[in-house]
């Protein structure tokens, strides 16, 4: 009786004992990871998205149509497209430290040459080249972070991760409408040539920043002590061994599971770029002309949209379920994004639907990733992870585009709203498709 009361006395010091190396091997590695994770992805998002508050005054500048705006808009992503598979592949090949470098300073320096935009033609190529640069960025750091943090911990990262999108939406919408406001006619550039340059130089920064910090693997990270590295490569190791691989590309290409959730995260992208590129339009025409103050509003949205990725992201690891929490928020953006369009003449009241629409899609956009990265694995996880984000994101040349077109031919945005709102219906209701036992963890 001595001994097995003793045998459990050093059980309960052993597991006391883990759970503290583990508790603080996995804040060291958020403290040290997260916030410059969450920096590079806001700098990407900021010059991505930034040609929405440009067209403020680009379009009138340079007599660009609504439809010229939105092929320009959406180019990039064909680029994206293209490039976005090889680029995840490299990335895991040669580390991720020197790969997310050339990809952010290659696309800082792209981003600042809008401000020499002059013809339609330079301003599609140069959003084309924008996306190839760009490429592999967020996959590459969504399979970054599962060389970090196992499945139960990741949605919770992941979340923390994509709340630099709606960051990049508070901050960059305020100083996107400050800088073209004070700025034009300054040393007789438009305020949206300097808006370009001014928003770039901080991603070719960071980009050189990311030699120093980012290690590429846990055994690189000397913060780290002998005990935490072995316990989180541990626990990787034994999460990487309930996930699968594909042994030939034949059987990558004709699993219909990653089809089914590139199918669901295209429905998702449409309605995130929806919201986007148009919510500064969407606030001027309900009766707000001054860039200053769109810029303002437009932040509103995104604060909401943190507040509820964040709590949808801890519940989600809370419970281990991940379909659920995934329809809810896209049917909760498509019925929002619906009544923001019908009420657009008025302002608290579209503004109210849209901090509802943005929650609910940026909520959606990152709990998806949830779905892939918890069975996938190896090369599997780097080119599939690539492989549903390309596609997906082929939504992002749609969505504007279709809206662009839409409202040139009909002198209304609300027919390209109602059909983003659509797509996110059927979008939730593909999620259904997804085995629970798959990705339920």
């Amino acid at each position: 009786m001595a001994n097995c009361k003793g045998t459990r006395m050093m059980d309960t010091v052993f597991s006391s004992d883990t759970d503290a190396i583990r508790k603080s091997a996995y804040r060291k590695i958020a403290f040290r990871l997260m916030p410059f994770l969450m920096l590079c992805y806001f700098c990407a998002y900021l010059d991505r998205v930034n040609v929405g508050f440009a067209k403020l005054q680009m379009m009138s500048d340079l007599q660009f149509s609504e439809a010229v705006y939105g092929l320009g808009a959406g180019i990039f992503f064909i680029g994206y497209f293209l490039c976005e598979v090889p680029s995840n592949i490299v990335l895991h090949k040669v580390g991720a430290r020197r790969w997310i470098a050339r990809i952010m300073i290659t696309w800082g320096i792209l981003s600042g040459c809008f401000a020499f935009v002059e013809t339609e033609w330079q301003f599609y190529t140069l959003r084309f080249l924008l996306g190839v640069a760009e490429a592999g960025l967020a996959p590459g750091l969504l399979l970054y972070l599962t060389y970090w943090f196992p499945s139960y911990r990741r949605a919770r990262m992941t979340v923390l991760w994509f709340i630099a999108i709606p960051i990049s939406g508070m901050i960059g919408g305020p100083l996107s409408g400050l800088i073209m406001d004070q700025m034009n006619n300054v040393q007789g550039w438009y305020g949206w040539q300097w808006m370009f340059v001014i928003e770039a130089i901080p991603t070719v920064l960071v980009g050189l920043l990311v030699l120093i910090i980012l290690k590429d693997s846990v055994q690189d990270a000397h913060w780290l002590t002998s005990a935490e590295k072995n316990l989180v490569q541990q626990e990787i190791a034994q999460d990487n061994q309930q996930k699968e691989g594909h042994s030939s590309i034949k059987d990558f290409i004709s699993d219909k599971r990653l089809w089914l959730l590139a199918g669901i995260y295209f429905c998702v992208v449409m309605g995130q770029y929806a919201i986007t590129f148009w919510l500064p339009t969407l606030i001027r025409n309900s009766g707000i002309s001054d860039n200053w103050h769109i810029g303002l509003l437009t932040s509103l949205p995104y604060i909401c949209a943190i507040v509820v990725m964040l709590l949808a992201g801890r519940s989600g690891d809370h419970f281990r379920e991940r379909r659920w929490h995934l329809i809810i928020p896209m049917c909760a953006g498509a019925v929002a994004l619906t009544f923001a369009t019908l009420f657009a003449s008025n302002l608290t009241l579209s503004l109210i639907c849209l901090c509802i629409a943005a929650s609910g899609v940026l909520t959606a956009s990152s709990l998806f990733w949830m779905l892939p990265t918890n069975f996938l694995g190896g090369v599997s996880a780097a080119a599939g992870i690539a492989g549903i984000n390309s596609f997906a994101n082929l939504a992002g040349f749609c969505s504007p585009f279709l809206i662009g077109w839409i409202t040139t031919n009909t002198g209304s945005n609300a027919i390209g709203m109602f059909l983003i709102t659509a797509v996110l219906f059927v979008g939730a209701s593909l999620v259904l498709g997804v085995p629970a036992k798959l990705v339920n963890r």
